[in-house]
């Protein structure tokens, strides 16, 4: 879908384009010697003035707008929306983001390949990326593994580590500082639809740590701190290990990856409620679409419903 829409966007803009320029060097300077002819001559004193057809006009004045939006989407800034919590509670559902779309090299907004390259995402990026298994769908989770890395996850104690420089020919005995803060309440309630007959509906609900919600699990929270970034994650306590469910890499462990070259790991900070890298493997770089920098509009929204409320306090950077 959101290549289509850059597709129809630079058709429209290409469209518009021509008609602009074939207006404004043949067009616009015929109607103009086809006027004065008019005017100088007496036997047309009084006629109807040549004026630009409608269609060529608005064409023609929409052509602007369509190419700022077409550049600035395309090689610049391109806004996101937050549809569901596996980013919480960095990101929540209902918030509207920038992703810095020239970050990790500007593209080809159709297909996706790298015009010029101006960077790589580094450990504790926000990225957005199309899911490798459907290209038509945009992703957005932290990147934890860099090409090399040895990533390993505890489903037990819901920890990483990351062993930087794991190529075949080198040794990757030295870990990456990854720290935790103890596990404490959040101020975040999931409930779940079905409980005790209740369709309460899937959710996530802010409340202060003295409330509760019927059929709602509190969630727990911690700091990590993934080298040189730290950020809040979400946990689920009494949530069992789907360990048998991850990604099995052929030659590793089980809930052990070896990040492939040109390839990223990548997790989401609501750690048990995020389909991430642990269960389909891989991004390719060239499915990175740009790494997001700011939130614009947050508005208090559940997934699949209405907004029923705006939160301004969160415009601004993303941490």
């Amino acid at each position: 879908m959101a290549n289509m829409f850059a597709l129809i966007l630079a058709i429209a803009t290409l469209v518009t384009g021509i008609i602009w320029c074939v207006d404004r060097y043949k067009w616009a300077p015929a109607r103009r010697a086809s006027q004065a002819l008019a005017e100088a001559s007496a036997d047309n004193v009084g006629e109807k003035k040549t004026g630009q057809p409608g269609w060529i006009e608005t064409a023609a004045s929409v052509f602007p707008v369509l190419l700022l939006v077409f550049v600035v989407r395309s090689f610049i800034y391109e806004p996101f929306q937050i549809p569901s919590g596996s980013m919480m509670p960095t990101l929540l559902i209902g918030d509207f983001i920038l992703v810095e779309k020239f970050a990790y090299g500007i593209k080809d907004p159709i297909t996706q390949t790298t015009l010029i390259p101006t960077g790589h995402p580094k450990r504790g990026d926000i990225a957005v990326f199309k899911y490798p298994k459907d290209p038509s769908m945009d992703y957005i989770k932290r990147v934890v593994g860099l090409p090399g890395d040895r990533v390993s996850y505890d489903p037990q104690s819901k920890t990483v580590t990351v062993n930087p420089a794991c190529a075949p020919e080198k040794t990757c005995d030295t870990a990456l500082p990854i720290t935790y803060s103890d596990v404490e309440p959040s101020d975040f309630i999931q409930t779940f639809s079905g409980f005790d007959g209740n369709e309460t509906g899937n959710g996530f609900w802010q409340k202060p740590k003295g409330e509760t919600i019927r059929g709602g699990l509190r969630l727990a929270t911690r700091n990590e701190t993934l080298g040189d970034v730290t950020h809040r994650i979400l946990l689920v306590t009494q949530a069992q290990s789907q360990a048998s469910s991850y990604y099995q890499q052929p030659g590793q462990p089980q809930s052990t990856w070896v990040v492939p070259a040109g390839m990223y790991f990548m997790m989401g900070d609501n750690r048990d409620n995020s389909a991430d890298s642990r269960y389909w493997g891989f991004v390719p770089e060239r499915n990175l679409v740009g790494k997001a920098t700011a939130i614009w509009m947050s508005f208090e929204k559940q997934e699949g419903q209405w907004p029923t409320g705006v939160r301004l306090s969160r415009i601004g950077g993303i941490h």
